[in-house]
């Protein structure tokens, strides 16, 4: 792996290891999806990861990374990012639950995210979900060498803000390869500056975070849980994706490949 313009360049060997992790890591958020539905604690998501990560021989990502507790990201409703599971958080009927996860494999870690309903949810929160998907692949269809990185973010905010929703700041997408944050971190919105030049080997981490109101967020005392600020809904998914000379290829697709998605890359614009 070398570095090059701020970002690091992967070679074959690394780019393969770094689709198994990927792959591994959304069988397990596809197990994770099979598994949601009103009744549950969100802890039992987190148990199925860890199993998962056990059958599968590898690590997860996240546990201990800064000092995480825990395998998943588990954030409901209000809460953006870095949601704690717990045995005393029911999933109820209505509600969304975004779930950040990645493994470790041969020295490459996968990351990837995605928001599932919790049964019947309301017309806002389901419109929220598909332009928060939408907003993603807006985002990789701009994944291209000789793009600057910042054309990623200013297609998914466009996109976002056309539809009434707000792009989250101050968290962003990120490379991910040998560390799950590399450089270039990869914003979410146009930050008004030139960013890095995209080139071939590349491997990035998009993950539009958007809002049903203000993109303003808060931090709760556990340090970790952020929330939006008017605690209304959030959503977030998130690829990793490998730069390539046949454009951006996707790298967190599992066995199912991307049927849990409702929608497909690239999509039909509404």
């Amino acid at each position: 792996m070398k570095k090059h313009q701020g970002a690091f360049i992967k070679n074959a060997r690394e780019l393969e290891n770094l689709r198994e992790a990927n792959r591994l890591t959304a069988n397990v958020l596809d197990a994770i999806g099979d598994e949601i539905r009103p009744g549950i604690p969100t802890m039992q998501l987190e148990d199925l990861a860890r199993a998962m990560c056990d059958q599968y021989h590898v690590r997860p990502a996240f546990l201990g990374y800064a000092g995480f507790p825990y395998a998943i990201c588990c954030s409901v409703n209000e809460v953006v990012v870095h949601g704690f599971p717990s045995s005393s958080r029911i999933l109820q009927e209505g509600d969304i639950v975004s779930v950040d996860f990645g493994v470790e494999y041969n020295g490459m870690v996968g990351d990837s995210a995605r928001t599932f309903a919790v049964g019947q949810i309301s017309e806002v929160a389901d419109r929220l979900l598909y332009v928060t998907e939408c907003s993603l692949f807006e985002g990789i269809s701009q994944a291209i060498a000789g793009h600057d990185v910042h054309e990623i973010g200013a297609a998914v905010q466009r996109y976002v803000e056309a539809r009434g929703f707000g792009v989250v700041r101050r968290y962003v997408g990120h490379g991910v390869g040998a560390n799950m944050h590399e450089k270039p971190e990869v914003p979410n919105f146009y930050p008004g500056t030139r960013g890095i030049i995209l080139q071939n080997g590349m491997s990035i981490a998009i993950e539009p975070m958007v809002t049903e109101g203000s993109y303003d967020v808060d931090i709760l005392p556990d340090k970790w849980t952020a929330v939006t600020r008017d605690r209304r809904l959030a959503a977030h998914f998130e690829h990793s994706v490998a730069i390539t000379s046949h454009g951006p290829q996707i790298l967190s697709i599992g066995d199912r490949g991307l049927s849990r998605y409702k929608v497909q890359y690239p999509h039909n614009k509404d």
